[in-house]
């Protein structure tokens, strides 16, 4: 165990053995950074530099940090963005995640290099271990957080990552990006959640035409459809993420999680249901001190 200090702040760090993938097991060095709940606090992975974990105001910023591969998904990514939504859900001070790409990526999908070596070695790729393990887990606990996810999605967006950008509850994107669900493209079918969230964003036929033909979607198309909630200018995309996280930060958590948790649960259910689980949540919300000073406040306000 180690020591490294980034300014003033002081954070322990420990390598990490990865897990399994299949029978084969990657050998990178990997270390996690552990640490009290500092402001501005960096959790990063030094020696990989797949992704960067920032945490500041309440709010968790992932970054996808793998520029020359056009941030696309590897082993090591994926074991280091398990890290990071462990760190996020262990701390009940964090409101609002927003979930980015640096450099000219938001992420191209799965590393298909990492494929082919597979494949170089006589060997196949265990797709069926691939998501059960990796993208199945990391799918749902992004969804299932309980304060709302953000991407926003800059430059490309392609396979596994579209599926990601889709799966937040909000999707920013920059005049820059562009989606595809390209997955028939390499001869595959949908992964990451895309044959749920695709066609309940932009409707079956659509969704259809977008994942059988897995043409590009630019950022025009993307907001005209409903793929995405906003278009901005790209110099202008890490603010407004970080203008919508930190309204979220000021609003009752409680209130966010019942929110996310109504809408992304109903489509699976019937109309009355609905109502009975809204009734059930203004019970138990509106008993809390937050309703009763938002009450108190608003009447205040108009006198």
């Amino acid at each position: 165990m180690g020591v490294v200090r980034a300014g003033r702040f002081t954070a322990l760090v420990r390598p990490i053995d990865p897990p399994s993938l299949g029978e084969k097991r990657w050998c990178s060095t990997y270390c996690r950074t552990v640490q009290s709940n500092l402001p501005g606090v960096d959790v990063s992975d030094p020696a990989e530099k797949r992704i960067a974990l920032h945490i500041q105001d309440s709010i968790a910023t992932i970054t996808l940090t793998r520029e020359a591969r056009k941030n696309s998904i590897d082993g090591p990514m994926h074991f280091a963005l398990r890290d990071a939504l462990s760190r996020i859900e262990t701390d009940p001070a964090i409101r609002a995640v927003i979930l980015t790409g640096s450099g000219t990526a938001f992420c191209a999908g799965q590393d298909l290099n990492e494929r082919a070596r597979t494949f170089e070695q006589g060997d196949t790729p265990d797709l069926r271990a691939s998501l059960e393990d990796n993208y199945n887990p990391l799918i749902r606990r992004l969804a299932r957080l309980d304060c709302p996810v953000i991407s926003a999605v800059n430059g490309i967006a392609f396979g596994a990552g579209a599926g990601l950008a889709i799966a937040a509850d909000i999707v920013l994107c920059a005049e820059s990006a562009r989606f595809q669900f390209g997955f028939v493209n390499v001869g595959l079918g949908p992964d990451s959640g895309v044959s749920w969230t695709l066609p309940r964003l932009v409707g079956q036929a659509r969704a259809l035409d977008l994942a059988l033909t897995g043409r590009l979607v630019k950022a025009d198309e993307a907001f005209a459809i409903g793929l995405v909630s906003r278009v901005v200018i790209d110099a202008e995309l890490t603010t407004t993420a970080r203008a919508i996280a930190k309204e979220f930060a000021a609003c009752s958590s409680s209130a966010l999680t019942s929110i996310k948790k109504l809408l992304r649960t109903n489509p699976n259910g019937s109309f009355d249901a609905a109502l009975d689980a809204e009734r059930d949540a203004q019970d138990r919300l509106g008993r809390s001190d937050a309703y009763r000073a938002a009450v108190l406040r608003f009447v205040q306000s108009r006198k």
